[in-house]
């Protein structure tokens, strides 16, 4: 999933009233492959929170097998929901290609596992300062780790140590 990700990197919401057409046809693109009917013709502008969006596209252009259990969940939108995503991970066993999922005010934040450092992980993610990029993210708002139901996974799938550098983010909305 991380290739797929990286893919989009520097994807940048666009300013005030206008919409990034790319983030726009992300939803396109799954409304297509029958994956966002709970969302047809309702996610139309990017400034509704899309770190979900995010997620469930790069899931799906990772899942060349067309595999239901690696299906982004029905209500990819709500950060929260990618907490029932693939098989559960303990929090101290995160590891590269991981999905994260955090608590914010006033909701969720959904992002991949690229790193740790001794206080945050480094989360790849979408709506993160408007773009797609890397954050630090506090351990403390951890909710769970969940990982991709591989048959086999992959062996660059280990945890990363990484240093310290920059500032936490505090909200991602």
């Amino acid at each position: 999933m991380i290739v797929e990700a990286l893919k989009e990197f520097g994807t940048l919401e666009a300013p005030g009233d206008a919409d990034n057409p790319k983030i726009i046809g992300w939803q396109e693109e799954l409304e297509a492959a029958g994956l966002g009917r709970a969302y047809a013709a309702v996610y139309r502008h990017d400034a509704i929170p899309w770190c979900g969006l995010f997620m469930a596209i790069v899931a799906h252009r990772a899942n060349l097998e067309r595999r239901t259990e690696r299906n982004p969940p029905r209500l990819y939108l709500s950060a929260l929901e990618w907490a029932s995503f693939g098989i559960s991970v303990p929090k101290g066993a995160a590891a590269l290609g991981d999905v994260l999922v955090f608590k914010r005010k006033g909701g969720g934040h959904v992002g991949l596992y690229i790193g740790h450092d001794a206080s945050a992980f480094h989360v790849l993610g979408g709506n993160q300062s408007d773009r797609v990029t890397i954050s630090r993210l506090s351990k403390q708002r951890l909710i769970t780790v969940r990982r991709p139901a591989y048959r086999a996974q992959p062996a660059n799938v280990r945890p990363i140590a990484l240093a310290a550098s920059g500032s936490l983010s505090v909200n991602e909305a």
